[in-house]
């Protein structure tokens, strides 16, 4: 590690930093580093300029930082832009090559596992479906992608690779009635530290995060467009799943489970509550094309081509948004959550279209006392999950944290 003191840093804080401030003193090289890529990450390419201005270091403090991360391939420079006075300014931007990472997503109909470069681009991925997960068929799957996915790389950048992150449900062994799947062999997850043997299978240091969670880290590090500070997100995927991100970092909680939205109880259409589960689930849309004879064996194989009778679809659509409104609604009177996103395994014409419904759902309700938030598509799409575990140990590397929340082996 190299480090940074700089004496001469004027210690008033900034009010462009909003709260991310560097350190001069001993031992802090890391952070810095850390912020000047989480900067630049979030606001393109910058000039050290901008970024003394944004984090209060010296000129020569960020001078050396930003040409350390540009020998060490993280930071590549762009054109010079010339002004009237003075040297001209040269943006950095991040290196797409300067680090890859593996994410794993387990889901309860199928397992994806794709090599993410730094910019968050795929740039290989391999797709397992099954009627439902266990611990030898995942270890089996990822025994047999990894190898290809690793030989797609230069041979000069595999040792570039730097972790691996799974995204998956919690004791998926609770679920079994739900998908459909032998007790016994769902039992194998209570006993099995898939964490030790993907580490040992590939190598590679290995996260777990709840798979929803993932998805929200997805859209917090790799998402577009103008990003709030605190949101609620909501993924779809064989269950809803959520996320939350307070000030600009995402919330885990005590046990890597917060923002779990599943078990909300919201009013159904009869009058009576239900779980937010049974109403915006791919689950009950399946179950639905089931019961009405139509295989749904489809949804799960690709996010692009449903083939859903229009009256099905509409009506779990309206059914998902009524839930998702009184669930955005409650935790906006807890929270004062500016926005609520809304992502998925799903075409994107019904992601947009589930969002307007919610957005109108919302409104009918009570908002007496209530600053609703808005509600928005997330911009990562169905591989918010993939893209997600490969965004932890990227983000446990490269990003300053203030909530570490996965367990690193």
């Amino acid at each position: 590690m190299r480090l940074y003191v700089d004496p001469s840093h004027d210690p008033r804080p900034s009010p462009e930093a909003a709260g991310l401030r560097g350190s001069n003193q001993s031992g802090m090289r890391d952070w810095n580093e850390r912020l000047v890529l989480s900067l630049v990450r979030q606001n393109g390419a910058l000039a050290k300029s901008d970024i003394a201005r944004m984090t209060g270091l010296s000129a020569q403090t960020v001078s050396v930082i930003m040409r350390g991360l540009e020998q060490d391939g993280l930071l590549v420079r762009g054109e010079p832009i010339r002004g009237r006075i003075g040297q001209p300014s040269v943006p950095m931007s991040l290196a797409a090559d300067g680090a890859f990472f593996l994410g794993l997503k387990i889901g309860r109909r199928s397992a994806d596992l794709a090599l993410v470069d730094f910019l968050g681009r795929v740039r290989g991925a391999r797709r397992r479906v099954y009627r439902y997960p266990t611990p030898d068929a995942v270890v089996a799957f990822v025994a047999e992608a990894l190898p290809a996915l690793l030989a797609s790389l230069p041979a000069d950048r595999r040792d570039r690779v730097g972790g691996m992150g799974v995204a998956m449900p919690f004791q998926l062994w609770s679920w079994v009635q739900d998908i459909g799947a032998p007790q016994s062999e769902m039992d194998a997850w209570r006993e099995r530290d898939i964490q030790a043997e993907l580490g040992a299978l590939s190598g590679l240091a290995v996260h777990v995060q709840n798979d929803a969670t993932a998805a929200c880290g997805a859209e917090l590090v790799f998402g577009t467009g103008e990003r709030p500070k605190d949101f609620l997100y909501f993924y779809f995927g064989y269950f809803i799943g959520g996320g939350l991100v307070l000030n600009g970092q995402l919330f885990t909680g005590r046990n890597g489970n917060a923002a779990g939205v599943g078990p909300m109880p919201v009013p159904g259409p009869d009058g009576r509550m239900h779980r937010l589960f049974s109403a915006a689930s791919m689950s009950v849309l399946a179950a639905t094309m089931e019961a009405g004879g139509q295989s749904s064996d489809h949804l799960w194989e690709s996010p692009d081509r449903w083939t859903v009778p229009e009256p099905v679809l509409d009506a779990w659509m309206t059914s998902a948004a009524d839930g998702l409104a009184a669930a955005a609604l409650t935790a906006a009177a807890l929270l004062e959550i500016e926005a609520v996103m809304i992502d998925g395994w799903m075409p994107v014409s019904v992601r947009a279209e589930i969002t307007r419904r919610t957005e109108a759902a919302l409104y009918r309700l009570d908002l007496s006392g209530i600053e609703p938030p808005g509600i928005r598509e997330g911009s990562v799409g169905a591989e918010a999950r993939a893209l997600g575990a490969a965004a932890i140990p990227l983000a446990q590397r490269y990003m300053i944290d203030q909530n570490p929340s996965v367990r690193e082996g």
